[in-house]
């Protein structure tokens, strides 16, 4: 019966040239293709791929002009032609492949995307079995194939661009064409990944061009897609050493569009994630290219008002620079103070979050260089009229690293941070906050009472002398109305005006 079946079958070679005519499809046949998941389940009884393989050539005749089918040689499986053939055979499944269908309605070319999904499988499972070195057509035809089924403009974005500082949740927007989009993504995967392609002749194809049309997928509405960029992004960045600088480069320029122009990226959270573990294989010391990756590429992203989307890898990519460099942790906190908000509540909160965190990664060595403007803006933020920004900040009592710090550096920490929390006791209305001000203020005490005694005194007799100062004031502007009352200022009469400049004031002026 195989004997049979294989003598029917034309005696010429299989095509290996990876080009492909495209000028004589089928009208209707652009779009974006891909695949449900479902599993194909195939039989072994020989009378059932005979019947399948002439079945599938006679519809594939029907539909495919000839210059696209050579004969049925793309809907054969691996396993019905000898060794010697199976890459001519995957090259003529990728050209195939190359067809690009409209799914905006889901019944138009059903039998074609059927058989195209069967032969992206077909290819999958060739590819993870890995049974010889991928050549150059194949390596050449399988980058054309994926590119052009994946890298495509997307439709303007509907969605309102003046995100909060929070995270907000998001119906998210799926590709009607993911089902072979998926299956073209597993493909590329396994691909990459796999033993038997050489970098060094994959460099030439997977080259800078197909890197930026990769990274500008990532603005995809669609998590799905994003989720599978995020992984091969990752994927390449580990195979082809010589990219990464250039990677590293794309995404600087894709964070800089995001902070200083467009405000708005969908693929942030993912290009942080793989930029995260970027950063967590970065040599020591590092260099002076990684750490201006620091300043001028992470820092900045604290800037947008969408910081709550991506806030958790921010973090972590901050984190790890500190980790690698401790002495950056020093730099790192002031960089944060100069994005600190000012008019976001919610940003603020969000802001204490990370610094707690970088504080856990700092010594008491690197907070000697910025400790004075940091507890100045702590005790800012207890002071808030908003609860929970006095609440967490507050919280940061309940890390040990933190107590252990500003015990260590408790001549300097408390005059900033008690009389915050003594005008917490005088005059907030959150009763939460008032008893962490309290619970504060008592392993104050503990730590050191005679330097609490101290900062209060201090800061009794600094509240003495401004209510002193403000009851001056009051009198000198009552004595002005007073003669202002008694003396009317006529139309041509010339005043002198001294300005009365109060202690603070002139002391700030100096």
């Amino acid at each position: 019966m195989w004997k049979q079946f294989l003598s029917k079958l034309p005696h010429k070679s299989f095509q290996s040239d990876a080009s492909l005519d495209l000028t004589h499809l089928p009208p209707g046949n652009n779009g974006t293709g891909s695949v449900n998941g479902n599993s194909i389940h195939r039989t072994n009884s020989d009378n059932v791929v005979s019947s399948r393989s002439t079945t599938m050539k006679r519809t594939a005749s029907a539909i495919f002009p000839s210059n696209v089918v050579t004969s049925a040689e793309p809907l054969l499986l691996f396993k019905d032609v000898p060794n010697a053939e199976k890459q001519n055979l995957f090259i003529s499944k990728l050209n195939f492949c190359c067809l690009v269908f409209d799914f905006s309605d889901p019944n138009k070319n059903s039998t074609e995307k059927d058989m195209k999904r069967q032969v992206l499988l077909d290819l999958i499972g060739y590819v993870d079995a890995g049974t010889s070195r991928f050549t150059e057509p194949v390596i050449s035809a399988s980058c054309k194939m994926i590119a052009i089924n994946l890298f495509r403009a997307f439709p303007p974005n509907t969605r309102s661009g003046n995100g909060g500082g929070e995270a907000e949740e998001e119906v998210p927007v799926y590709d009607s064409a993911w089902t072979h989009l998926q299956l073209v993504y597993d493909l590329l995967q396994k691909f990459i990944e796999s033993s038997y392609l050489d970098s060094k002749i994959g460099k030439k194809y997977i080259d800078h061009s197909f890197v930026m049309r990769l990274l500008d997928l990532f603005d995809s509405e669609d998590p799905r897609e994003r989720d599978c960029l995020k992984t091969i992004l990752h994927r390449i960045y580990g195979k082809f050493m010589v990219h990464r600088p250039f990677i590293r480069k794309a995404v600087s320029n894709i964070f800089y569009r995001f902070v200083f122009e467009t405000d708005r990226h969908n693929g942030i959270v993912e290009i942080l994630e793989v930029f995260g573990s970027v950063i967590s294989g970065f040599a020591q010391p590092l260099k002076e290219e990684h750490k201006l990756l620091l300043w001028r590429v992470v820092m900045p992203l604290h800037k947008p008002k969408t910081l709550g989307v991506y806030q958790q890898q921010l973090t972590y990519c901050v984190t790890q620079f500190i980790e690698k460099e401790p002495k950056l942790a020093s730099s790192v906190i002031k960089g944060l103070l100069r994005y600190w908000p000012v008019t976001s509540s919610q940003k603020e909160v969000m802001f204490l979050s990370e610094l707690e965190e970088i504080l856990e990664a700092t010594n008491t060595a690197e907070l000697q260089g910025c400790m004075i403007p940091l507890f100045r803006r702590i005790g800012f933020c207890i002071n808030s009229s908003h609860f929970q920004v006095a609440e967490r900040a507050l919280f940061l009592w309940n890390n040990n690293h933190v107590i252990n710090l500003m015990a260590q550096n408790r001549q300097a920490i408390m005059p900033l941070v008690l009389p915050a929390l003594e005008r917490n006791l005088q005059s907030h209305w959150n009763q939460t906050v008032l008893n962490l001000t309290q619970y504060v203020k008592k392993m104050f005490s503990e730590m050191d009472e005679e330097l609490v005694l101290a900062c209060k005194k201090k800061f009794e007799e600094k509240e003495k002398k401004q209510k002193t100062m403000e009851e001056k004031r009051r009198l000198i502007w009552e004595h002005m109305e007073t003669s202002t009352a008694f003396h009317p200022v006529t139309r041509n009469t010339t005043v002198l005006v001294v300005p009365v400049i109060a202690p603070p004031i002139a002391a700030a002026l100096t």
